[in-house]
């Protein structure tokens, strides 16, 4: 049997209790991928994904990996077509921490228009090692053929010429639109106490 509730402000969450284990996974599921991009925001939610690591209000980007890998867990996210993901792994007493780092990362991160800068040559990068690895790029070229004129054509990375484009307001914008309660859903598995999950939860994305 697995939990499914919403929390206050409409988010769904779905939980499958692993009282067997001392340890909790939990991811925060986004309804964006290349496939909800337009033309000109082609690669705004993988860009937005590297963005939310950079560092908030409250944290530099080496202290939000540390808060978790420190207690041994992990923290990470991807980017797929029709959807992005933040998740981290951690013990299940560290519950309550690496649920304040996501919503850290989901309500306060900066978006330095330096770091902005940055990832853009990193992320420019990435496209061109993608396209320099054919079994990468075939992908890339069979969803060409296979969902020409759709939105599923798009490349979840973008284009040079797109991600040159992105800047604090752009960024800002697509989050006010597809990172809102009704657009996303979170996943939990592990071992945890169910109220205590409710009242952590609602609490951290209370703003959201």
């Amino acid at each position: 049997m697995f939990d499914q509730f919403k929390l206050d402000n409409g988010m769904v969450v779905i939980a499958q209790p692993m009282h067997a284990v001392r340890s909790i996974s939990l991811g925060l599921w986004i309804r964006t991928g290349s496939c909800y991009e337009t033309l000109s925001e082609n690669g705004i939610s993988h860009f937005i994904e590297h963005m939310l690591f950079k560092g908030t209000k409250t944290r530099t980007a080496v202290e939000l990996a540390e808060a978790v890998e420190f207690l041994g867990g992990q923290i990470n996210a991807f980017t797929a077509k029709d959807s992005t993901c933040f998740y981290f792994k951690v013990l299940d007493e560290h519950l309550p921490i690496g649920v304040e780092i996501l919503a850290d990362m989901l309500m306060n991160s900066l978006f330095d228009p330096k770091e902005i800068k940055k990832e853009a040559s990193v992320i420019k990068e990435e496209i061109s090692m993608y396209e320099d690895s054919p079994e990468d790029l075939v992908y890339d070229l069979l969803s060409d053929v296979a969902f020409k004129g759709t939105a599923y054509e798009q490349t979840i990375l973008g284009t040079n010429e797109c991600v040159d484009t992105f800047t604090k307001k752009a960024i800002e914008s697509y989050l006010s639109t597809h990172y809102t309660a009704d657009n996303m859903v979170i996943s939990v598995a592990g071992s945890y106490d169910l109220t205590q999950l409710k009242n952590l939860l609602n609490d951290a994305f209370k703003d959201c």
